[in-house]
């Protein structure tokens, strides 16, 4: 969430969302070497597949562009997205069986404000304590 605010690229809590993905997943033992090897050679997209947002507005996946002239478009105050990182472990070689068949995404909506931005869903639960205590019996 530190980096949805003004002025900062589009790209960037995409960006940071795959670091931290990728460290949990070196901590895991699901992917080999370093956070920063993960990245580079694309280990961890083997768990994380997808970009960790989209626009917000009219319709769910609103249009707009995400680049302008090759570069992220920097974001302003008043854009609204989703920040909604991802991981889904899928049984294979490598892959420890408690991991298996495991996939977690929680997805927050946010408009950027001149100060970061103002989270619409934090009020949403989000710790497993919090999802369970609102499943039925």
């Amino acid at each position: 969430m530190a980096e949805v605010r003004a002025g900062n690229a589009w790209d960037r809590p995409h960006e940071a969302a795959v670091r931290v993905l990728a460290q949990g997943f070196v901590d895991l033992g699901l992917c080999a070497g370093s956070a920063d090897s993960a990245i580079e050679s694309g280990d961890y997209r083997r768990f994380y597949m997808h970009r960790t947002g989209h626009w917000l507005g009219l319709d769910v996946h609103d249009a707009g562009d995400y680049k302008r002239e090759k570069a992220w478009r920097p974001l302003e105050p008043g854009m609204a997205l989703t920040v909604e990182p991802g991981c889904y472990i899928r049984p294979g070689a490598g892959v420890p069986e408690a991991f298996w068949n495991i996939g977690v995404r929680i997805e927050d909506d946010v408009v950027v404000t001149s100060a970061g931005c103002e989270v619409l869903t934090a009020g949403a639960p989000k710790t497993v304590a919090d999802i369970e205590a609102l499943m039925p019996p």
